[in-house]
């Protein structure tokens, strides 16, 4: 039976279990705290230690290394790293996973370096080891254990290193002033000496390497201690061998100090350390032998490794790479103008500020006597020029145009120039280089064009400009009595003073002149970029429509981009700087996001802004990843013509108005368009008397236009009386007979009462006997449009217009006539750019609407003729 335990032993464990919690929460913060610490003690030392030094001598001592000595660290580097690789040898042995000293060198070589410089070796080390070990098939956890062997390889070789070089030095250690006595550091040897063995005899309990294992590894990692604090022993000048061993106890104990800190790569700790513990090396050569020493040990490794990597994952990365890259190249077109553009405007502002101050009276005097006055003068004032003239190219290289892009370019290059000529100012000078290479970087963000490169006037004609007023300028210099050059000549006002005059002159010249150039050349392009598409078959496009406004194509005022295998196009028209689609684009569905983005690209490309017109709620998700904004603009009236009958009360209307029109003698026909030319010269003169009776004119490009050609392509209803022609109408039908509209209607003034309603209604009728499903009554502008008070501003006004704007059109009384016919109202939109670019666009609009398809033709054939 066994004795309970009793009272007095189960207290002090229950306070161990009560404990327990307690101390894993304070864990952490104390871990944090010491390191905090370590880093605030390593500050102080070294702002003391900065105070005492001169920085220009430290670099001149540094610069005095011999050659030799930088050999022999670089040897000793190499020898350290060399014993390194040998740590995941003996641990990928130690867990039954050899593999070829290549692998296992790449790995422990990478996994090092990227430590040293980095810090956090277990996460660093760790994920270098994993991405050369994983692709050699070896898991995470036989990784890890090759990570943990060898980090208790390296700390083995600390302590041992830390104990040899205590018991080794015989001489009282100075810690930052204070003395530690002989006794002890010995006795602090004696005692790392003992847990090192200690530790060697558990391993065997704690899972590790036995105590023959342990030792080999110890021995390698003193040798690779060694070397390594060797490369710091050689760096430094006029030292004795008597020297290595205090040395090595600070080189160590700066190792553990840094590693405590968490300062990755124990930058400055591990230097203050070194410092604090050798006062007997001066300090000014020591801080300049660690200088070299963190190049040596710490940056050239780091580069090798990386080519390393690269090298070693290049076929594993190639794919991703090239997607990175390409990602990268987007993203630098998508964002980089807007950030370029600040970049520039800060380096106009940088020149302006600078030519503001004075100039380095030191500077001056180093150019006095190289550069000729007038230059430096002419160098200031060119550069203020430069600089006024970025800030105004800014905004041009936020709208993407080509010529910022190119004009930018040589003047950071000139400002660069004229910073260094006007007083030495390399700074600037380098700042607008590396804003140069920026905006190259970026290139190809900045595709939209301009006059300077797609235009007549660009370097014929600007060379010739140019050359003309230097010409005129070096004529003045040599025909003025001139005298030596003074600031005060630019201020001078006398009778006499030509010469004054002239200064004055040619700087008003050149600034008038590069300002009309610049203008020139910024403005968009008189030649726009059409698509190059090849010759578009319409009517093949056309038999594939289900909407039979897509008749529009055949008015002959309209541009044409054609999708895959002619089975749908898009119709539009350039009017200044709009490109104006008109309606859904026609033919297969799948083809229109493709049409409507190459479109939105070209009008981008030449400056331009997209306004869709009148298009249906289909194509609105296709606006809005164009990334254009929606506005209503009405609803279109269509009639179901398989419900659509003259029985009910609802058509007595109708009713009333075919029997009227009958009774005065109203005979409806439709005319084949087979017959319809010789019937142009009377329905032309309906046509004629319609329009001169309105006061109006032809219109283009949302509707048609009375054009012999246009009309000869339609069938055509006429309505007779007496056998002479009182009223037409164009019929547009699509080809599988979805829908039936009209286009043009006219009618003399004579005609009988009803007779358009009598014209609808046989229309319909006929296109139900025909098969017809729909029939289009058209747009009802601003109808349907919520006018409440949360509603945008254009929605309230468009509102109170429909209401009330009869007196411009008849905007409700539209809607209340082709309510008669009992339509089905579908919403029309129009998307633009947004902003004032909706205004502007829309007034295009208007203007290609009013002035006819003579314009519409002008503007055509002028594309056309640019383009070639």
């Amino acid at each position: 039976m066994i004795a309970a335990a009793s009272p007095s032993r189960q207290k002090p464990a229950a306070c161990v279990a009560h404990l327990k919690p307690l101390l894993r929460k304070l864990a952490v913060p104390a871990q944090l705290a010491i390191a905090a610490l370590v880093l605030a003690l390593a500050a102080l030392c070294l702002h003391r230690l900065a105070l005492s030094l001169n920085f220009h001598a430290l670099m001149r001592t540094a610069r005095e290394i011999p050659g030799w000595r930088l050999a022999a660290a670089l040897a000793l580097t190499a020898a350290s790293y060399l014993l390194l690789t040998t740590y995941d040898v003996m641990a990928l042995r130690t867990i039954g996973s050899p593999q070829p000293y290549r692998t296992a060198a790449l790995a422990s070589f990478t996994s090092y370096t990227l430590s040293h410089n980095l810090g956090f070796g277990i996460l660093t080390g760790a994920a270098a080891r994993l991405r050369i070990y994983g692709a050699k098939g070896l898991g995470a956890s036989e990784v890890a254990r090759v990570t943990a062997i060898a980090g208790i390889t390296f700390w083995t070789g600390v302590l041992a290193s830390a104990a040899l070089a205590l018991l080794l030095h015989h001489r009282p250690l100075v810690i930052a002033q204070h003395v530690l006595p002989l006794g002890a550091q010995h006795m602090a040897g004696a005692v790392l000496l003992a847990l090192l063995g200690g530790g060697a005899l558990l391993a065997k309990r704690w899972h590790l390497p036995g105590p023959e294992a342990i030792a080999r590894m110890t021995f390698v990692a003193l040798a690779d201690i060694a070397a390594a604090c060797g490369t710091l022993y050689v760096l430094l000048p006029h030292t004795g061998i008597a020297l290595y061993a205090p040395l090595l106890l600070a080189y160590v104990l700066a190792i553990v100090v840094a590693l405590v800190s968490h300062v990755p790569g124990g930058l400055g700790v591990f230097e203050a350390t070194v410092v604090a513990l050798c006062p007997q090396i001066p300090a000014g050569e020591l801080v300049a032998a660690l200088l070299v020493y963190r190049i040596v040990y710490y940056l050239v490794p780091l580069a090798l490794a990386l080519v390393l990597l690269l090298r070693h994952e290049h076929a594993r990365w190639r794919r991703s790479a090239m997607l990175a890259l390409k990602a990268g190249e987007t993203m630098m077109v998508s964002f980089a103008p807007r950030a370029v553009a600040v970049l520039v405007f800060l380096g106009g502002a940088i020149l302006l500020l600078s030519g503001a101050t004075p100039a380095l009276p030191e500077r001056m005097a180093d150019i006095r006597g190289v550069v000729p006055l007038p230059f430096v003068e002419a160098s200031q004032i060119a550069a203020s020029l430069v600089g006024t003239v970025l800030l105004l190219l800014a905004p041009a290289l936020y709208r993407r145009l080509d010529a910022a892009f190119l004009l930018t370019r040589a003047l950071l290059l000139a400002g660069a120039a004229f910073s260094l000529i006007k007083g030495l100012d390399w700074e600037e000078a380098l700042t607008l280089l590396a804003v140069a290479g920026v905006l190259q970087a970026a290139r190809g963000g900045f595709w939209r064009r301009t006059a300077l490169t797609a235009d007549v006037m660009s370097a014929n004609w600007v060379l010739a400009m140019v050359a003309t007023i230097a010409l005129v300028i070096v004529i003045g210099y040599f025909t003025q009595t001139f005298p030596a050059y003074r600031g005060s000549l630019w201020w001078k006002f006398a009778w006499s003073g030509d010469a004054s005059r002239y200064l004055r002159t040619s700087f008003a010249v050149a600034v008038a002149m590069s300002a009309a150039i610049l203008l020139a050349f910024l403005r968009p392009s008189r030649r726009a970029v059409l698509p190059d598409d090849g010759p578009l078959d319409v009517d093949a496009a056309l038999h594939h429509a289900t909407r039979s406004e897509s008749m529009l194509a055949l008015t002959g005022d309209k541009l044409f981009l054609a999708g895959p295998e002619g089975r749908s196009m898009l119709m539009y028209q350039v009017q200044g700087h709009s490109w104006i689609v008109m309606g859904d684009p026609v033919g297969e569905p799948t083809d229109w996001p493709e049409l409507l983005w190459r479109l939105r690209e070209r009008a981008d490309a030449n400056q331009g802004r997209v306004l869709l017109y009148q298009i249906t709620p289909e194509v609105l998700p296709i606006a809005i990843d164009m990334g254009l904004q929606l506005m209503k603009y009405g609803e279109e009236a269509r009639v179901d013509l398989s419900r659509f009958g003259l029985e009910g009360p609802a058509a007595r209307p109708l009713r009333h108005a075919m029997r009227r029109a009958e009774r005065e003698g109203a005979e409806f026909a439709i005319v084949p368009a087979a017959r319809v030319p010789s019937l142009l010269s009377e329905i032309r003169a309906v046509s004629n008397e319609w329009l001169r009776a309105k006061g109006q004119r032809e219109k283009a490009f949302s509707v048609g236009r009375f054009d012999d050609a246009y009309i000869a392509r339609c069938d055509v209803a006429v309505i007779r009386c007496e056998g002479r022609v009182v009223a037409f109408a164009n019929l547009w039908k699509t080809a599988g007979r979805e829908e039936l509209s009209v286009d043009l209607m006219r009618h003399r003034a004579d005609v009988p009462y009803g007779c358009m309603d009598f014209l609808f209604t046989r229309l319909m009728l006929w296109g139900r006997q025909e098969g017809y499903a729909w029939f289009n009554l058209g747009l009802a502008p601003l109808s349907g449009i919520e006018a409440r008070r949360l509603a945008p501003t254009w929605a309230r006004a468009a509102g109170m217009l429909f209401r009330h704007g009869e007196a411009f059109y008849g905007f409700e009384g539209l809607r209340n006539y082709k309510e008669k016919f009992s339509p089905v109202w579908e919403p029309r939109y129009i998307a633009c750019n947004g902003g004032m670019a909706t205004g502007r666009a829309l007034l295009d609009l208007q203007a290609l609407i009013s002035d006819g398809k003579a314009s519409a033709a002008r503007q055509r054939n002028r594309l056309r003729r640019e383009a070639r």
